[in-house]
């Protein structure tokens, strides 16, 4: 079994028997998101790709807001819940199925909000970072936006019993190079549904006009 296949069927396995308030990543209130968010004119017109959708309830708030969506997952499992969720308001979602560090072949609208919450830290390997880094970059409108949220350098080694790649701001810069400008940032904690504390930092980069 290759790595990405075996990388799907524990994400398939977990999302198949976890119920999505038991998952340590689980928040009911995407709020520290859409403080970010509310720094960009106009974010509501945009398009978003949401890098590891997940069952997240951030794909919910956004659809109220009538956003354009285009939801990726390594799971199927994941993406399915998130359709079963929202019955007919699937039908205006775009949705991938893919390992994010490998290059996206499907045809997309261009992005103008990538969000990132706690999926770039799974990738471990320099390929697979460079991979992700290069689609963000290959689909992302001149003046978009990208946004993390990920594992501090003080925050938790392992999740979903994997090893996690943990960032600073300035590591997240130096991946998006000189081309992104860094409009905002913060720590903040987050206290998971086992009421576990995980640092998380949070980051807002705009990619500069050619």
């Amino acid at each position: 079994m290759d790595k990405s296949k075996s990388i799907r069927k524990h994400w398939d396995s977990i999302f198949s028997k976890t119920e999505d308030l038991m998952m340590g990543w689980y928040e009911q209130d995407p709020k520290e998101t859409f403080r970010l968010l509310n720094q960009i004119q106009h974010w509501q017109d945009s398009t978003f790709f949401i890098s590891g959708a997940g069952t997240s309830v951030l794909v919910d708030e956004l659809l109220i807001k009538k956003t354009k969506l285009i939801l990726n997952d390594i799971s199927n499992e994941a993406l399915a819940t998130v359709k079963q969720r929202l019955g007919k308001q699937a039908k205006e979602i775009i949705y991938l199925c893919q390992d994010i560090s490998k290059p996206i072949e499907t045809t997309i609208p261009t992005i103008d909000i990538w969000i990132d919450r706690a999926v770039l830290h799974f990738l471990i390997e320099e390929k697979n970072i460079q991979g992700y880094f290069d689609n963000l970059k290959t689909h992302l409108a001149p003046e978009g936006y990208a946004l993390f949220a990920e594992f501090s350098q003080i925050g938790a080694k392992k999740c979903a019993n994997l090893p996690v790649h943990r960032y600073s701001i300035e590591e997240l810069s130096g991946r998006l190079g000189a081309s992104f400008k860094l409009l905002s940032s913060f720590d903040h904690t987050f206290i998971n549904p086992h009421n576990e504390e995980r640092a998380y930092i949070y980051a807002l980069f705009q990619q500069l006009e050619d």
